[in-house]
């Protein structure tokens, strides 16, 4: 039975195909079309899922929507009525766009299939949107029954959601509802530090370890007001996402002693301290919602989805401090995430399809969802476009690039299935040696182009996890953040201004200084030889050769990009950045041997891919 799982027309739109049970492929549209966070219909991720599954015409059993558009439009129509006369011009932007697009989605999707020359889908159904996040974080889970908390910025109108799973039963609980959404409350501040909503959060979470809570009880006296379950009330009187175009109005820049950080404008001390605050009221919040879903559904297992779940300091919170003896995150935990939960919801809970789970294993095949490339697509590639290469069997190209990571060169690595969800695991990543001090800033300058504060995150081999960090567990999706091994810290000697995030950065404060951060934390991505064995094979050649084994992994982009897809978009961010070496396949390219770049030169087609 083929089942495809849609997201789309809000940030990033996903499409997933199901077979029975089996998560066959899964993709964000942003990586086809080259725009980041893309919010349209995933023509080019339903093209690419239905030929890796190979479904033949009029193959498709049955699409499930992530959410129910009618209620989000109802939300919205209230919303308006409720803050009229003021809101006029949001309404006006929205207006058109709904009743051109959004309310017609099953128009959408038969054109879509059709365009694909997928044929006629058998039926059609729309899954609440926290339901979607639900079923994508507990049955692809490997638990067989568990709580389940959801939080983003807004679905239909939950903000969060408290539920339980057990077996292929999925119940929600409770929720809290719109305006009052943490999700939200995270991106206003987003926005007032001077960062993009909906894409810049990471470099909120980044930034906070550089300065003071200062402003929490400020926080929690003017803006909201938390109870001991970890619901809570915002003043609405500050914001300005409800009646106009902004996260924050007037009110909220005299609360915090002045107008927004302008975009690009140097950082303050103010933002530092900004970011740092709202962080910690953060946790707070899911740490009571923790001990309140764990007190309600009395499980001792936690499943995670949404966009606040991508938090990964607050998860190390939850790991170390909560009630629960393991949580599981799903590592698409933001909306493309909503097109996997709601083709498993169908699956499970409304055809009720037996579940299998052993405890250990995920269903999730290491988020290598994506498409791959064969060696010999590759190769006729780069013979046609007349690229030097030499081309090495799997332990020598894992020998070669150990090599060069440990003579300071920057490695991008393109192999096997493009992964699913914001993080790269190794196979469309770019790698370094975890041990330099300058490697930090020489990566977010030169080569991802982007602001020099933020961290960046660690390649271990799980049997080695516990030697530099304090974790007792496999963290394989880059969700967890944890403390260095406080044997390995160092007191750092620079002597940097506390109020100069560029001298802080290049202190040392580990012998794998690059990826310790400002707090002496990192974020984890454990490899396995069984989801991955090229990716682990390196780091353990590596190990081998320096007694180290863990690298630095960052996303295979630049800045404004998404995560490369194609063996030409490989290239192409090889060639525009000062990366040294990239690995293709079984290809290994020198960027000295390479000829002048022109760009635009030699995109990669595919059926499935644009021109």
């Amino acid at each position: 039975m083929n089942i495809l799982g849609l997201s789309a027309y809000y940030h990033d739109s996903a499409a997933c195909l199901i077979q029975d049970g089996r998560i066959v492929a899964a993709a964000q549209e942003e990586r086809f079309s080259r725009r980041k966070h893309d919010s349209s219909f995933p023509h080019h991720a339903v093209r690419y899922c239905l030929a890796e599954g190979g479904v033949p015409r009029d193959g498709i059993d049955a699409v499930v929507f992530y959410d129910k558009p009618l209620t989000k439009f109802s939300r919205i129509l209230k919303t308006y009525f409720t803050v009229a006369p003021r809101g006029l011009r949001p309404f006006l932007m929205a207006m058109p766009l709904w009743m051109h697009e959004k309310l017609w989605i099953s128009s959408s999707i038969e054109q879509s299939l059709q365009a694909a020359g997928a044929g006629r889908a058998g039926r059609l159904y729309y899954c609440e949107h926290h339901e979607s996040h639900a079923a994508s974080a507990f049955f692809a889970s490997p638990f067989a029954s568990a709580a389940i908390l959801v939080l983003d910025g807004v679905g239909e109108w939950a903000t969060a959601s408290l539920g339980r799973g057990c077996g292929n039963h999925l119940d929600i609980h409770d929720e809290l509802h719109f305006p009052h959404s943490l999700g939200l409350l995270y991106s206003a501040f987003t926005y007032f530090t001077g960062f993009r909503v909906n894409s810049g959060e990471y470099k909120l979470m980044g930034l906070a370890p550089y300065g003071r809570p200062v402003y929490v009880d400020r926080i929690k006296e003017h803006l909201i007001d938390i109870h001991e379950d970890g619901s809570f009330r915002l003043n609405m009187s500050y914001f300005g996402y409800l009646d106009g175009l902004t996260m924050t109005n007037a009110r909220f820049a005299e609360l915090f002693d002045g107008p927004p950080r302008q975009p690009e404008s140097p950082l303050t001390r103010r933002e530092m301290d900004l970011a740092r605050s709202i962080q910690a009221v953060t946790e707070e919040i899911v740490l009571k919602q923790a001990f309140h879903a764990h007190k309600v559904t009395g499980e001792s297992k936690l499943c995670l989805a949404g966009g606040v779940a991508l938090n990964c300091v607050v998860n190390g919170r939850l790991l170390r401090e909560g009630p629960f003896d393991d949580i599981w995150i799903q590592p698409a935990a933001g909306d493309a995430g909503g097109a996997l939960g709601a083709a498993l919801h169908l699956w499970y809970h409304v055809l009720g399809n037996e579940r299998k789970v052993d405890g250990v294993n995920d269903a999730m095949q290491g988020s290598y969802l994506g498409p791959a490339y064969a060696d010999e697509e590759i190769g006729a590639w780069l013979d046609a476009q007349g690229l030097p290469y030499r081309r090495l069997g799997e332990e020598e190209l894992a020998a070669q690039v150990a090599a060069l990571i440990d003579q300071q060169h920057v490695v991008g690595l393109f192999q096997g299935r493009m992964e699913f969800g914001p993080r790269a695991l190794g196979n469309r990543s770019i790698v370094g040696d975890a041990r330099s001090v300058k490697m930090q800033s020489l990566l977010n300058l030169k080569i991802k182009y982007r602001e020099s504060f933020r961290p960046f995150a660690p390649s271990c081999l799980v049997e080695q996890i516990g030697d530099y960090f304090e974790i007792d567990r496999p963290s394989p999706y880059m969700l967890l953040v944890a403390p260095v091994r406080r044997e390995r810290r160092l007191t750092p000697q620079g002597g940097g201004d506390d109020d100069d995030v560029i001298s802080r950065v290049n202190e040392a404060r580990s012998d794998v200084p690059a990826i310790t951060h400002v707090d002496y934390s990192a974020r984890i991505q454990s490899v396995d030889r069984r989801t991955n064995p090229r990716y682990h094979g390196i780091i353990e050649a590596f190990a081998a050769l320096t007694g180290h084994g863990i690298v630095i992994n960052t996303s295979f982009n630049v800045r404004g990009e998404p995560i490369v897809c194609t063996p030409s978009d490989a290239y192409r961010c090889f060639r525009r950045t000062e990366m040294d070496y990239l690995v293709l396949g079984s290809y290994l390219l020198d960027k000295t041997a390479q000829p002048e770049w022109v760009d635009g030169a030699g995109d990669w087609r595919e059926e499935f891919a644009l021109d």
